[in-house]
């Protein structure tokens, strides 16, 4: 993230007439603006804040006047732990203002925008209270989002069945004690979820010299599964 060698502004879902941000990271407003095709920030109806950490929140406020154009227009909703609205909060109050609703999300809870039905699957372990999400809707495939978190079995039973799953890997290695995955984990949360697809996406320096994207077609034999590497800008159709 700091050295920006890959950009950390997040992720766009847009199904039909249903738009949601994730993440948005360091830089998300200018990669947003930048996007060929181009994006529309005030066309978003939410934005989902797996956790509170700087990498993935930098941009949540900004982001949240572009929604709302600077406030004038009152809507959207905004998904979050309770954690990122204290003690510090990372979402300033005044910008709160401009949301239409602020849900604070929890383990095996339901939600819904518009298209989107999203389901909030378990708490993950990291530092900070963090959540994942597995979103349908009608007649395409579902899409599960494992977030920063260290390994644990109950990942798997939570994420079992979803179509295409996306994945944070930060470590080509594990790392006991750092509360991220590492690749081998990551590919056995694959193999045992049995997705059609698999996007492996947030990765640290090891994963970048290990030039991951190299070596995708070698994972997809070693799992029977078609995995992708993430690349900065990278749009994906279900």
């Amino acid at each position: 993230m700091i050295r920006q060698l890959r950009a950390s502004g997040g992720m766009w879902f847009e199904v039909n007439d249903t738009r949601m941000l994730v993440d948005p990271g360091p830089g998300c407003l200018v990669r947003v603006n930048k996007s060929r095709p181009p994006l529309k920030s005030s066309y978003l109806d939410a934005i989902f804040v797996s956790h509170k950490h700087i990498d993935h929140t930098n941009d949540v406020n900004v982001m949240i006047e572009a929604m709302t154009d600077g406030g004038f227009n009152k809507k959207g909703i905004l998904f979050c732990p309770h954690e990122a609205l204290e003690n510090p909060p990372v979402i300033f109050p005044y910008a709160l203002k401009f949301l239409e609703k602020v849900i604070e999300v929890s383990a095996s809870s339901f939600y819904k925008v518009k298209e989107l039905d999203i389901k909030i699957p378990l708490l993950m372990r990291h530092q900070t209270e963090t959540y994942g999400f597995i979103i349908e809707s009608k007649n395409l495939p579902s899409i599960g989002y494992i977030p920063d978190t260290e390994f644990f079995p109950e990942i798997i039973t939570a994420y079992k069945g979803t179509d295409i799953l996306i994945v944070n890997v930060v470590f080509s290695q594990p790392r006991p004690g750092v509360m991220h995955l590492g690749l081998p984990e990551a590919l056995e949360i694959i193999t045992e979820v049995k997705p059609k697809k698999a996007i492996l996406t947030h990765f640290g320096m090891t994963m970048l010299k290990e030039r991951i994207w190299e070596k995708t077609e070698h994972l997809s034999k070693q799992t029977f599964i078609d995995i992708i590497a993430a690349s900065d800008g990278m749009t994906f159709k279900l």
